[in-house]
């Protein structure tokens, strides 16, 4: 259901943009509504834009700063996008944040009522002095080049601090690296400007994993930072500067590109996992990235048919209020999607989502005819595995999932320290349609021991491969941070069509209660819930989507469970569940999930086969159309899943 726009914009155009109507002009029309919207809270000197709600951990007076530097980065990308297509920067769009450049560093870290907090160890205000470089230097000749050298003198000291004071050990070593481009263009600090260049890029390619993927600082932390962090700084630091774009990172971006295109269904909507998902539509900032740099697999028509979608399908569903703000949550405002170190400014990282607009409005991506996007086109027994992370992707039909047998969110080894399941990285599938429960509630897309009546968490996932319809894993359940003595789940999942089947080995004292969940539907904007239950089977329905779990081998009955704190996509969700206990063969379950208007199609079946030589285990699946999917895993633990056509 769509919602009033809080914005005026264009009429659509359905010929140029088939799928979304939205051109170039709706872009900038959001982008002025969205400027337009904060004017009011701006301090009277402009250094602070302090916005409605709630304070983030770092104090009001970060997110005064924050609010002023990442709708100047939005600012600065709509200014810059006007010049590259030869038009003249819109009256009036710069001029506040010159101002506020003025007064913020007029006296930084003291109580005067404009300044900005100091840049200091792992303090907020270095993430915003990375906006506010990036800012300056696309807005060069229009802004910086125009102060007084006073006024350059003070900013430059200030934004200095980024290169001398220590970032959290993850992706902030890349805010240095925008702080240092700029400040050496801009002819500061050129020796601390250049280590930082060098330093920011080297300390994160000690945590590429291949395939495209990095992850977030040690551990095993795989999410959207990926694009909007990790791949988007050195590049578009080097086009900003006008510098030759590495090779490496190009190709790695490419390679990202061809499964990240595949977590957008139908609607526009990204996959739903990983922390910072209030930044909503900057998951579309690593799509026109691509489109910058020369690294994209898709075509002109598919890159904005992603990256409208994904705009549209935000402020189609509330994203921004009546007056224009943009929420803290998903849609609406959702407190359990916000992170603690978040405050009412920090939606505004959204602003990266506009990096098309550097693309002039002559561009191919403009101007070509808007082309399906992979959902939409992919083959539905299409599936991508990703070794490196130890993930899966799957589009097609129009939906788009993602199977985690890699991310965990859990130090990194060998610490022995386990941080409790995060709903955002610990499930065994994600989706672009449905979200993680809460804590409170039963956890969605889950399989655990069931000991005293609890159940068992996932806790650190150890990868064992990925293939083209495949991936596995490993745990060691853990309850209260502890592993469980004895016990060890291997976990293959084989996809195909609007199925997943997952193929579990528990080892575990016999007869200890296993629980596995499916997806947790929820209804949103008024559609119903319904669920039903028949023997090893469960169906949770909404308006919208249809999900089913199905005990193949092994599973005892099934249940549906209440989700009453729901997901980020409504209020009210359910959680299909099946109970059975561990045996010494292994455990299969089939799930689903499609659109109301696409049936799954015929289910498949599964069958242990005999023995083999090896003294290894495996699972046979027989898919609708006959082919066989043979699932082996060696004594050694070595994982493979063949097909064999009908």
């Amino acid at each position: 259901m769509n919602t009033p726009h809080p914005f005026v914009l264009p009429p659509e155009d359905r010929t140029l943009s088939p799928y979304t109507g939205w051109t170039r002009a709706h872009w900038e029309a959001v982008a002025d509504g969205l400027l337009a919207a904060v004017r009011p809270y701006r301090s009277p000197g402009g250094a602070l834009i302090t916005l409605p709600g709630r304070t983030s951990w770092s104090g009001v007076r970060s997110d005064g700063l924050e609010g002023y530097a990442r709708t100047f980065l939005l600012a600065a990308l709509r200014a810059a996008g006007a010049a590259a297509s030869g038009r003249p920067v819109p009256a009036g769009l710069l001029e506040p944040y010159a101002d506020g450049l003025r007064a913020g560093t007029a006296a930084p870290g003291t109580a005067d009522p404009e300044s900005w907090p100091a840049v200091v160890d792992r303090g907020q205000a270095m993430v915003e002095a990375a906006s506010v470089a990036l800012a300056l230097h696309l807005t060069k000749a229009h802004l910086w080049d125009r102060l007084d050298e006073p006024t350059r003198e003070r900013a430059a000291d200030w934004l200095a601090g980024a290169l001398r004071h220590e970032p959290v050990n993850n992706n902030w070593w890349l805010f240095p690296v925008a702080v240092g481009t700029f400040l050496e263009a801009a002819g500061r600090y050129p020796e601390q400007s250049r280590a930082a260049i060098e330093r920011g890029p080297a300390r994160i390619e000690d945590w590429y994993v291949g395939d495209g993927w990095y992850t977030d600082g040690a551990g095993r932390y795989f999410d959207h930072y990926n694009g909007w962090a990790l791949h988007l700084y050195p590049l578009l630091c080097a086009v900003v500067a006008g510098e030759p774009v590495d090779p490496v990172r190009r190709e790695r971006l490419r390679t990202f590109l061809t499964g990240y295109g595949r977590l957008f269904d139908r609607t526009g909507a990204p996959l739903h996992q990983g922390r910072s998902l209030t930044y909503r539509f900057a998951a579309a900032a690593p799509l026109w990235l691509g489109a910058l740099v020369d690294a994209t697999p898709y075509s002109p028509g598919t890159t904005r048919r992603l990256a409208s979608g994904v705009l549209r399908h935000f402020l189609d569903r509330g994203a921004a209020a009546p007056d224009g703000l943009l929420s803290l949550g998903w849609y609406g405002p959702d407190p359990a999607t916000v992170q603690s170190y978040s405050g009412s400014a920090s939606p505004y990282w959204a602003a990266k989502g506009f990096v098309g607009l550097l693309l002039p409005e002559d561009h191919e991506v403009w101007t070509a005819r808007e082309c399906a996007g992979p959902a939409e086109t992919e083959r539905a027994d299409s599936g991508l595995g990703l070794p490196g992370p130890g993930l899966l992707v799957h589009s097609g039909g129009g939906s788009a999932r993602l199977l985690n047998h890699g991310a965990d969110h859990q130090p990194a080894a060998p610490s022995d320290e386990l941080a409790p399941d995060d709903p955002l990285y610990a499930r065994l599938s994600y989706s672009a349609a449905t979200g993680p429960t809460r804590e409170g509630d039963l956890a969605d897309n889950h399989l655990g021991l069931v000991l005293d009546g609890r159940v068992t968490e996932r806790g650190r996932v150890e990868p064992l491969g990925a293939g083209s319809h495949w991936a596995a894993s490993a745990h060691v359940p853990t309850l209260d941070g502890k592993p469980v003595p004895g016990t060890r789940v291997v976990s293959v999942a084989v996809v195909r069509g609007a199925y997943e089947v997952r193929v579990h080995r528990v080892l575990a004292p016999a007869g200890t209660a296993v629980r596995e969940t499916g997806w947790a539907p929820a209804a949103a904007f008024g559609a119903d819930l319904r669920s039903s239950v028949h023997g090893p089977r469960a169906w949770v329905h909404t308006d919208a989507v249809h999900a089913g779990l199905t005990g193949l081998l092994g599973w005892d009955r099934a249940t549906i469970h209440p989700a009453p704190h729901g997901t980020a996509f409504g209020a009210a969700a359910e959680v299909p569940a099946l109970d059975g206990v561990a045996t010494a063969g292994p455990l299969v379950t089939v799930l689903s999930l499609t659109w109301a208007d696409t049936p799954p199609g015929p289910a498949p079946r599964a069958t242990e086969p005999a023995p083999g030589a090896d003294a290894g285990w495996g699972v046979d699946i027989r898919w609708g159309d006959g082919t066989v999917g043979r699932v082996r895993v060696s004594a050694s633990g070595e994982c493979s899943v063949a097909h064999e056509p009908a």
